[in-house]
């Protein structure tokens, strides 16, 4: 059965062009050192320089050097010391609407409550279906309430992406229904669409202490990073930063709650449920957007 949709408008690279593009960032992430040219790049992946910078740049914005250099440890260490206020105090104080969000996805949330949490899904009906990405196959999944969940998959992974997101909400009712779920795909992969006009609607479902670290994720602007140590004391926990790293890692909304904006002490990109190469994927199209 084919699990992916076709969007009425093009999101992401076709089909090889996408797995070009993850390797090509995989490839300048561990040849960092050796600065590898873009004819050294192109060899490597059996591609010309010609072609392999223009699919790089119409899914980056960028060249694959300005990518490396977006995604570099002195990179994250800027964005962490542009923030001269404890974990986005600015923002919360001119609201999610203000002009520090200019360039990112304006978000509404709510929390379901405890008892619905501890039903493991009992009584939801939860819409889903595969979209393309910039960033692979996205499973989108929503309930009549809003998005629920997020997540992402490589071609031939879907099976096993979509069983870990449903394992997280077991009593659920799994209902494929990709007419339902592209919306909400257009609306998040498409940032000339996000206006605080058409807000994107999002429900998290977690334990109170989940939640809690999950709207602390959604006050880091587009284009900024936090450590995990921001976050615990976000929440009034500052010893609490192995729960908290927990509990970024169980983000079920990915991309849209900004778990790969968080980072290790002193800015070291640290693991991504779905893949650290993606995660550098995603911090460096965030660059060619801000």
């Amino acid at each position: 059965m084919n699990m992916v949709a076709k969007l009425n408008n093009d999101i992401t690279p076709d089909g090889s062009e996408y797995e070009t593009v993850r390797q090509v960032i995989e490839l300048i992430t561990e040849d960092y050192r050796d600065q590898p040219s873009l004819e050294t790049i192109a060899a490597r992946l059996k591609q010309s320089p010609t072609q392999l910078q223009k699919i790089f740049t119409r899914w980056a914005g960028l060249s694959p050097k300005a990518f490396l250099q977006a995604v570099t440890l002195d990179h994250a260490k800027r964005l962490l010391r542009e923030e001269s206020m404890p974990l986005l105090e600015t923002s919360i104080e001119v609201g999610l609407s203000g002009p520090s969000r200019l360039h990112d996805l304006f978000v509404t949330h709510e929390a379901m409550s405890p008892g619905e949490w501890k039903s493991k899904g009992g009584g939801l009906t939860i819409r889903y279906g595969f979209h393309p990405s910039p960033f692979g196959l996205a499973l989108v999944m929503a309930t009549d309430r809003g998005l629920a969940g997020l997540a992402f998959s490589d071609l031939g992974d879907e099976v096993a992406c979509l069983e870990d997101m449903t394992c997280r909400w077991p009593n659920a009712t799994y209902v494929r229904d990709i007419e339902a779920t592209a919306p909400y795909a257009e609306l998040i992969f498409q940032p000339g669409r996000w206006t605080s006009d058409q807000p994107l609607r999002i429900v998290l479902i977690g334990t109170d202490f989940q939640v809690e670290v999950w709207e602390s994720l959604l006050k880091i602007p587009f284009g900024r990073a936090v450590t995990y140590s921001d976050i615990a004391n976000d929440i009034g926990r500052p010893k609490a930063m192995r729960a908290v790293g927990a509990a970024v890692g169980a983000n079920p909304i990915s991309f849209v709650v900004p778990c790969h904006r968080a980072v290790g002490k002193g800015g070291a990109l640290t693991g991504y449920h779905w893949g650290l190469t993606r995660k550098r994927a995603i911090l460096g199209w965030e660059a060619a957007h801000t």
